[in-house]
């Protein structure tokens, strides 16, 4: 009888072990925010009452957050499609925003993400709302986007690779645009 107990022991921690584990992993995921992506010292949007122009800032937005190199991470914000087919989107840019870098001045590079979803991402609307979680990589990175006026080329300053991504009903700390903006139509 001995064996069998031992045996129930040993099945007991193993499976104690990998609940450990599983809850351990959950525990690393950071969830962050957009002003957790941008120096401490720099402007927010809300600072100058309008989304803030890279073109503004000293560094044009190029300083990055180097503390959440390689940390797994939740962020949530809005979806432009970079490459889609149909409703399925390959890869997208994560903006504070809705209307950032196609009715808009686009984001510093430290306010984009550059994510490509683990699967791909079944959207119903430009700037859904969606919640990214992943391995954060800081990195200059360039992306053609597709706008009704053309192509725009666009500077992200983070990537997330093979990221899981799940739609969300509001994004915690979204940039409100100012009631005279011309552009406050995309507020949601």
């Amino acid at each position: 009888m001995q064996p069998m107990n031992n045996r129930l022991g040993t099945g007991a921690i193993i499976a104690a072990v990998l609940g450990l584990a599983v809850s351990h992993a959950s525990a690393e995921t950071a969830h962050i925010f957009w002003k957790d992506l941008r120096p401490a010292k720099q402007a927010v949007a809300e600072d100058a009452n309008l989304p803030m122009i890279a073109a503004k800032l000293p560094d044009h937005g190029e300083t990055l957050s180097l503390t959440l190199r390689d940390r797994n991470i939740q962020l949530a914000g809005y979806a432009l499609p970079v490459d889609r087919e149909g409703d399925l989107v390959y890869q997208f840019l994560l903006v504070p925003w809705t209307g950032a870098c196609s009715h808009m001045p686009t984001p510093p590079p430290n306010q984009i993400v550059l994510v490509t979803p683990a699967h791909p991402y079944k959207m119903t609307e430009a700037y859904e709302p969606v919640s990214v979680t992943g391995v954060l990589k800081p990195g200059m990175e360039k992306s053609q986007l597709f706008i009704l006026d053309g192509v725009s080329i666009v500077q992200s300053g983070y990537t997330v690779r093979r990221a899981e991504v799940a739609s969300v009903a509001i994004v915690p700390d979204t940039v409100t645009l100012p009631v005279n903006s011309p552009w406050n139509f995309l507020n949601k």
